[in-house]
């Protein structure tokens, strides 16, 4: 009788984040079986067992990436204040590349893949969580908050300045402020909804 293989979720996650690890701080030639089995405390075969080898290991990091994002973005409660919501969504998104960094990285092609390079297809799976913002946006073009305009497009817009803001964050580039989060991320969303708000007629409270 064949001997199943058990799959432990624990050594599953670790080898996900050993794989982000390596290619974040040293990138694709560092990846093996070898070093990520010395690194979790397994056998190489763990590799081939639980992803089927390394490309699959390497898609499954960029998947495990956006998993984390949209856990954290759906952990932010939607209120009658969309804008608001948007701000929430761009705290949880700075928090979310905070504790996952090298994952952050992979996912959005920071640390360099080499011949794992993703396909369009791939890039597409992460695509959900961009659509969070989206509804957020045009919900607040729907209450009078932003102008009207094309959602998809403004969302795109709000979520490049946030990405920018963190891959800096994330570089070091902002140790001189004591506070980046409030001397440059807040002023930076206000700005960008001061812009967006131009022009749009908001809805009255009394509206039903």
């Amino acid at each position: 009788m064949a001997r199943v293989r058990t799959v432990e979720p624990e050594v599953r996650r670790r080898l996900i984040e050993a794989a982000a690890q390596l290619l974040a701080d040293e990138g694709p030639s560092a990846l093996s079986t070898r070093r990520l089995a010395s690194s979790v405390g397994t056998s190489t075969m763990a590799v081939y067992t639980y992803f089927g080898g390394l490309p699959q290991l390497v898609q499954a990091v960029v998947d495990e990436g956006f998993t984390r994002l949209a856990a954290h973005l759906a952990a932010v409660p939607r209120t009658d204040d969309a804008a608001h919501d948007l701000l929430q969504l761009g705290w949880a998104y700075r928090q979310n590349a905070m504790e996952n960094r090298e994952l952050y990285a992979v996912m959005f092609g920071t640390a360099s893949l080499g011949g794992y390079r993703r396909s369009e297809s791939e890039l597409e799976q992460g695509r959900y969580t961009f659509d969070v913002l989206v509804a957020a946006t045009e919900r607040a073009m729907a209450d009078g908050q932003f102008r009207r305009d094309d959602a998809e497009c403004v969302a795109a817009q709000l979520w490049s300045a946030l990405h920018g803001f963190v891959m800096l964050e994330l570089a070091g580039f902002f140790e001189a402020h004591q506070d980046a989060v409030e001397a440059v991320l807040l002023p930076l969303f206000v700005n960008l909804g001061v812009g967006l708000a131009a022009g749009a007629s908001q809805r009255s409270a009394a509206t039903p």
